[in-house]
């Protein structure tokens, strides 16, 4: 393959990947309240490790690196995980989770094989749909213009907001492949040039930033070590691992290479040495991105050499703050409704994954229905377990734990021990 038609492959899986990767940085910037400063290096940061961990990945070393065709950016299982912590704790205890998660997961790498029976589709839907029902309020809160701001709700933010989705909504339903897949993203620069005629888009940020930058370890906090926010990350983690499984052997099966332990094992020290690297800078934890693997069935150009130019490209990009603070002008509205499409789809994945298992037995229905119950719950009135001892806060305290743990439990009690009952769905009909 000659360079030119690599390089365009290559941009093509940086535009599918683009609004995945700096929407993760604009949430939980928002959420926490970051500066424009601060929301520009998030961005940036976000940029050149998604490249970073695109290279670990690709590149098929001897102890890292799985050695297929697939992107990495921040997998938006960790974005309410984020908030959460960083919400009830500080920025430092979210960094020192995502560094002590990532180390957590290089070391048992070569084991987590072994663990995956403890995470089977009812369990990881369980997880993702709490996810994603979690980070709904979030996606409304944005709709509006973002929670305490001054024309919270008003008409033209939640036209704007319509607006937008409607955009999102035409270009996905009238048009097919790659323009398709980018839908979310043409949908966020659309409302963002809409939005500059309400005047709604402020580009001092963009004024402001410098054209070059060099990235800095801890810039926005120095790691703390909390417990609590330690095992979430580190649930959230073998989540990500166990969706990534399924992206290996996708594309195991279109590039006809057969994948053995070993090769899991490298895949899985990847995506942890990069979460260590992204927690050092102030970044994320890393994940396969499944748009791309689409992308690849759809072209049908299987190259390492095209993801080598997009990590190298997404690189290259995280040095240049000007384009960083071009994506934190987008309207609050605006990414609002992009959320509410993307999460929307965390919702959808989540139920795909859970459905086949419900319909398998009574057991699966009810690991589901306590699992993601008392996960919701607990995101919902996170005071229900205030007065119990202070060494159970670690299980209690947060939602996504609250109901992983739960699935995980019920999973062992009726499908792992004793003897198994598989009574079909319809006896409850």
């Amino acid at each position: 393959m000659n360079n030119t038609k690599a390089t365009m492959l290559g941009i093509q899986h940086l535009l599918a990947m683009y609004a995945g990767a700096i929407l993760v940085p604009l949430i939980i910037g928002g959420a926490l309240g970051f500066s424009s400063a601060q929301m520009t290096y998030l961005v940036a940061i976000d940029i050149f490790m998604c490249g970073v961990a695109t290279l670990l990945q690709v590149w098929k070393g001897k102890v890292i690196g799985i050695g297929l065709p697939v992107v990495l950016g921040c997998t938006f299982t960790a974005v309410s995980p984020i908030i959460a912590i960083g919400s009830g704790g500080s920025l430092g205890d979210v960094y020192g989770a995502i560094i002590a998660s990532g180390i957590i997961i290089v070391l048992i790498g070569g084991l987590f094989g072994k663990l995956i029976p403890f995470f089977p589709p009812v369990v990881t839907g369980s997880v993702v749909t709490i996810i994603g029902i979690s980070l709904i309020p979030v996606a409304i809160n944005n709709m509006a213009g973002g929670q305490g701001a001054a024309d919270f709700a008003s008409g033209s933010n939640v036209a704007l907001a319509f607006i937008t989705l409607l955009i999102i909504l035409v270009i996905y339903r009238f048009t097919v492949g790659f323009v398709r897949a980018i839908a979310i993203l043409l949908g966020m620069v659309t409302g963002t040039i809409i939005g500059i005629f309400m005047g709604k888009v402020d580009f001092a940020p963009v004024a402001d930033a410098s054209w070059l930058h060099i990235m800095q370890p801890f810039y926005l906090a120095t790691p703390t070590f909390n417990a609590s926010a330690i095992l979430t990350m580190t649930l959230v983690a073998m989540v990500s691992l166990v969706e990534s499984t399924g992206v290996y052997y996708a594309l195991s099966d279109i590039t006809k290479k057969d994948l053995t332990s070993k090769d899991l094992s490298k895949g899985y020290r990847a995506e942890g040495l990069a979460s260590i690297i992204g927690g050092i800078f102030n970044a994320f934890p890393y994940t396969t991105f499944s748009q791309n693997v689409g992308l690849i069935q759809m072209s049908g150009v299987r190259d390492r050499k095209v993801i080598f130019i997009t990590g190298g490209m997404l690189v290259a990009l995280g040095f240049l703050p000007k384009l960083a603070a071009l994506t934190t002008i987008i309207p609050t509205p605006v990414l609002g409704a992009s959320m509410l499409a993307m999460f929307g789809m965390v919702i959808t994945q989540g139920v795909k994954m859970l459905a086949p298992e419900i319909q398998k037995s009574m057991e699966n229905a009810m690991v589901a229905a306590l699992g993601v119950g008392l996960g919701i719950g607990v995101a919902t009135v996170p005071g229900i377990f205030e007065n119990l001892p202070s060494w159970m806060s670690i299980l209690t305290s947060n939602g996504i734990v609250a109901g992983s743990v739960t699935a995980i439990f019920l999973n062992v009690l009726f499908n792992m021990i004793g003897p198994k009952r598989r009574d079909p769905m319809h006896v409850m009909e």
